[in-house]
């Protein structure tokens, strides 16, 4: 990492690490599939990556090589675009599965999740239009958006019923 990026100090309140068995091919999908900027890298003596970090929009994922021996994490990230059918479509394209085709709720967001080459769990979001408490409400009562959160919630099953419990 070069000396500005060391000592930048604009930080987001929570930063999600990521941990894999192949950082540097994590952080090409990222690039691909989400527009992130790679800020750099920081290698071990053994060639692994011991830090990395990109931005994507405001926020930066910090990552890094975990060990052979640990068992895989799976992270959950929401990332908020503008157009989150585009998004979702160019993760497919980058090598991602889809969880959830995008799918618009009763609140006004359009989203769908996608599973990375690395098993981490992206909800792709964007606003679709404002929708006020009172037409949420009411929303919230009628049968496409009551599908709409169905699907939601059981669009994760088939991944995450074969993830092995700890």
């Amino acid at each position: 990492m070069n000396e500005s990026q060391v000592s930048e100090t604009v930080n987001r309140t929570v930063t999600p690490w990521i941990t894999t068995q192949s950082t540097g091919k994590l952080i090409d999908f990222l690039t691909n599939a989400f527009d992130a900027q790679e800020l750099g890298r920081v290698y071990t003596p053994d060639g692994t990556i011991g830090h990395a970090e990109v931005r994507i929009g405001d926020s930066k994922i910090l990552m890094f090589d975990s060990a052979p021996e640990w068992p895989p994490f799976i992270s959950f990230i929401r990332l908020y675009v503008d157009d989150s059918d585009a998004f979702y479509a160019r993760a497919i394209k980058a090598g991602a599965v889809s969880m959830t085709e995008p799918t618009t709720m009763a609140w006004g967001e359009r989203g769908g999740r996608v599973v990375d080459p690395f098993g981490n769990i992206w909800w792709i979001t964007s606003k679709a239009e404002d929708v006020s408490s009172e037409e949420m409400i009411e929303r919230s009562q009628q049968q496409a958006y009551i599908d709409a959160m169905e699907y939601a919630q059981t669009s994760f099953n088939p991944l995450m019923a074969n993830v092995k419990k700890g």
